[in-house]
């Protein structure tokens, strides 16, 4: 999981940005289409198109309203959440020093290690049609990498 700040995740600021919007269009349509509604049917002058459509466009606009409210109330949640979680301490890493001995032969590949002089020796490359050492190939995985002596990370 991603230890940054809350205020730096898009996510969640696209969670509260998005939630206000929910809020507000849902707000706009059930103010609208209520007033609206009232107006006409107070007057007299409704038509069916005003109160039987916009009851519809009331029940999305509070669909989207409660969208928004949840939403907001989840940014809420996340907030706390991410203010409860104690801070991680940061790990001081000192540098690789490559100059230090391993205690390896890097000529014959064993270790200096007693519990390891144990092991059967490495067996000689196999001279074949090459004649330069950089042509012959150092190892048996018949990788480009490993005849060519490149470094692959």
């Amino acid at each position: 999981m991603n230890k940054t700040a809350l205020t730096r995740s898009i996510p969640y600021w696209l969670l509260l940005v998005l939630s206000i919007a929910a809020v507000a269009v849902g707000g706009w349509l059930v103010w609208d289409k209520t007033n609206t509604m009232e107006i006409t049917l107070l007057d007299g002058t409704a038509t069916n198109v005003e109160v039987y459509v916009g009851q519809a466009w009331i029940t999305a606009g509070a669909a989207i309203l409660a969208a928004g409210v949840t939403g907001i109330l989840l940014a809420l949640v996340l907030a706390a959440a991410k203010a409860l979680i104690p801070a991680a301490t940061p790990v001081v890493v000192e540098p690789i020093d490559w100059t230090a001995d391993d205690g390896s032969d890097a000529s014959t590949g064993s270790a200096t290690d007693p519990e390891l002089d144990d092991r059967e020796p490495l067996p000689e490359p196999v001279e074949g049609p090459a004649t330069t050492p950089e042509d012959r190939q150092n190892g048996s995985s018949g990788s480009t990498a490993t005849a060519t002596k490149i470094s692959v990370k």
